[in-house]
C-alpha cells in the first residue's frame, strides 16, 4: 500500500519527573527532572502509526523543515501534567507545489493530511490536495468550511473540533469521541475495549492511521472504525505518545 502523509511535524518531548515539595520563593511546586523521552509527533506520529501497524506500508511523508518542539513536565507517578511549552511553530515555510507532488498524490492509494494549522497548508491547498487524490482523509485543527471537507472522502474531527465547525453538514465526517468511540452518519460505534485512560497525546494520529489502513484493505467505513477504536483504545493507556 502507497501513503502519502501530509502535514507539520514536531518532535513530542515528555520530560518526568518528582515533585516533594512547593517553592519558598512562589506557590509553585519544585519539579526535579528524572527522565526523558521523544518522539516524532503530529503528523510524524501518523506515520509512525502507520508502520507500526503494518510493516509492509510504503509511506512518503511532505512536511515543513524546522523544529518545532513540545516539551511536557510531567510527575512521573501519576502522570499528572504541569505545563507544556511549544517552540518553533511561527514562520513556518508554505507547502509549496511541485511535479513531484502531483506524481506522489497520483500515485497513492490514499492521501492522509495531517493538519495542525500552523500557516504550512493554506485552504486552497487542502482542496487541490483532495481533488487531485483519489481517496483521501483530513484531520484538521482549523476552521473548517463545507466546500474543503466536501472534496475529502474522510474528515476526521474530535468532539471539541466538530463543535467548533458547527456549520459543516457533510455526511463524510467522523468524529471521535474518546472512550465513547466514535460517531459517523449518526451512527455511535462504541470502542469495544475501554480502558482506562492514562494519556490521550496523539491517540487521534492513532485513529487516523489506523482507519486508513483497515478502509484500503476493506472499504468498509463501519469496519474500518471499529479497528480504529481498538487500536486508539489501547495507545491511551500508555504514558506519552505511543503506537498500538
Amino acid at each position: 500500500m502507497k501513503i502519502l502523509v501530509i502535514g507539520e511535524t514536531c518532535v513530542d518531548e515528555f520530560i518526568y519527573g518528582e515533585v516533594t515539595r512547593i517553592s519558598p520563593e512562589a506557590p509553585v511546586p519544585i519539579f526535579k527532572p528524572l527522565e526523558t523521552t521523544q518522539n516524532a509527533g503530529m503528523s510524524g506520529n501518523v506515520v509512525a502509526n502507520l508502520k507500526a501497524l503494518d510493516t509492509n506500508c510504503e509511506v512518503v511523508h511532505l512536511t515543513p523543515p524546522g523544529n518545532i518542539t513540545k516539551t511536557r513536565l510531567v510527575e512521573k507517578k501519576s502522570n499528572h501534567m504541569f505545563i507544556r511549552i511549544d517552540k518553533g511553530e511561527d514562520n513556518l515555510p508554505h507547502f509549496e507545489w511541485t511535479p513531484f507532488i502531483d506524481i506522489a498524490l497520483g500515485s497513492a492509494d490514499i492521501v492522509i493530511v495531517s493538519d495542525y494549522d500552523k500557516g504550512y497548508l493554506r485552504n486552497i491547498d487542502l482542496k487541490e490536495i483532495a481533488r487531485k487524490s483519489s481517496l483521501s482523509i483530513l484531520d484538521s485543527k482549523r476552521k473548517l468550511s463545507s466546500d474543503i471537507v466536501e472534496k475529502f472522502t474522510f474528515v476526521k474531527l474530535n468532539e471539541q473540533e466538530y463543535q467548533n465547525n458547527p456549520d459543516l453538514n457533510t455526511n463524510n465526517i467522523i468524529i471521535t469521541l474518546g472512550a465513547k468511540g466514535a460517531q459517523y452518519k449518526d451512527i455511535i460505534f462504541k470502542s469495544p475495549k475501554p480502558q482506562e485512560t492514562i494519556d490521550v497525546s496523539g491517540a487521534g494520529d492513532t485513529f487516523v492511521a489506523a482507519f486508513a489502513l483497515n478502509y484500503l484493505e476493506t472499504k468498509e467505513p463501519s469496519q474500518a472504525i471499529r479497528y480504529a477504536n481498538v487500536m486508539a483504545s489501547r495507545v491511551v493507556t500508555k504514558k506519552g505518545v505511543a503506537t498500538p
